[in-house]
């Protein structure tokens, strides 16, 4: 049992407005909401207090295991670094996006991605992490080992959700070549002949691997009760596929009528807050801007950037496209919904008290200055 945490003189994001008021939180809950200043507790100056982000995909811990090319870091370590810039995000809940299917060109193998999620299972039972940390699968399903590495991985305990993947070029989020030779030729700085090769590979792995190991994958996460997402789906054709194997989110479509058919058949749709506040996508594909002017954007996700989701959901606001109660279930309420975490994702009575305390400065990007998990401050 803990005393009481109160913050007063604080502007409030609830689910559908903004109150000036103070925040009581009891043994790890949410215990009280009410107008007006409090004559205890912590004065926040007016900061605006928001409940903790809810991040279901982020590719972000790989960074840290290799923070330079051949260079491996200690896994507890980067682990570590890694929850430490989740934490100071304001990410209190987060799924972090281990690969399945490997081709031997990836410096990162099934082994460190095995080594990965093992880490942060061990980490998570020893309560050695600021946020919550469940894992994302995501299956590049184009790969001859993808269903089976699969099988191996999906019996971590932290394993909650997986995604259906297949980056070979011509496709889905690389219907440009020339954005594939831009990411890939780039990334591994290769000639035009490698490039070309490389490229025809992929392609020829595809044809023979993805429909079947899709079907593989997805039967296994029906029997084992972990949440399939598709992934940037292009065209009607992808979207009833993902449906005909049961998925129940779309991950990053690539085109306005993918999204609105995800949408209308029940999905929740999934966009890169990078996406947001860079005002497009890096690759070409459709905006998460004109997405959300159509009614089909219903969670934001850092992928690549930690600090992206808070300022995303208040670059939305600033800019007079959406109310901030709206942005901010962005990420948190509509996150917390697809993975089923119904303890969290608002600020009400009874909900856990992981909150973040955010400084609104016009012209700057919001500043981060307290996060809290189930009541205990973690950044």
């Amino acid at each position: 049992m803990q005393n009481d945490l109160i913050f007063t003189n604080c502007a409030i994001v609830l689910p559908t407005e903004i109150i000036e008021g103070t925040l009581c939180v009891r043994d790890g809950n949410i215990a009280d909401i009410a107008h007006g200043r409090s004559a205890t507790g912590l004065d926040l100056n007016g900061d605006y207090v928001i409940p903790g982000c809810v991040e279901l995909h982020t590719d972000h811990l790989e960074t840290h295991v290799m923070p330079r090319p051949k260079v491996r870091w200690n896994m507890d370590a980067a682990l570590q670094a890694h929850d430490g810039q989740i934490a100071t995000a304001g990410i209190t809940t987060v799924f972090d996006a281990l690969r399945v299917g490997m081709d031997g060109d990836t410096e990162l193998g099934s082994a460190d991605m095995s080594m990965m999620a093992q880490t942060i299972s061990a980490a998570s039972a020893a309560d050695r992490l600021r946020a919550e940390h469940f894992i994302h699968l995501r299956c590049e399903v184009s790969m001859p080992d993808a269903a089976e590495h699969f099988d191996e991985m999906k019996r971590n305990d932290r394993v909650r959700l997986a995604s259906l993947m297949d980056h070979a070029p011509g496709q889905r989020q690389f219907v440009s070549l020339d954005a594939y030779r831009i990411y890939y030729q780039g990334k591994k700085k290769i000639s035009d002949a490698e490039f070309a090769a490389f490229s025809e590979r992929r392609i020829a792995q595809s044809e023979a691997y993805s429909a079947k190991n899709r079907q593989a994958i997805a039967q296994q996460c029906h029997a084992a009760h972990i949440a399939l997402a598709s992934h940037d789906d292009a065209t009607a054709e992808h979207v009833a596929e993902g449906m005909e194997l049961g998925v129940s989110l779309a991950e990053f479509p690539t085109t306005v009528s993918a999204a609105l058919l995800s949408r209308d058949a029940g999905l929740q749709v999934l966009m890169g807050a990078p996406n947001v506040v860079r005002g497009g996508s890096h690759s070409g594909n459709v905006s998460a801007l004109e997405l959300l002017e159509k009614g089909a954007l219903d969670i934001l996700s850092s992928d690549y950037v930690p600090s992206s989701l808070i300022q995303a959901a208040f670059l939305l606001w600033e800019k007079d496209i959406i109310d901030l109660p709206q942005s901010v279930r962005l990420i948190s309420a509509n996150p917390a919904q697809a993975a089923k975490l119904d303890d969290r994702g608002c600020i009400e009575i009874g909900r856990r008290a992981d909150l973040v305390r955010v400084r609104a400065t016009a012209g700057l990007p919001p500043l981060v200055t307290g996060v809290w998990r189930q009541g205990m401050r973690i950044a």
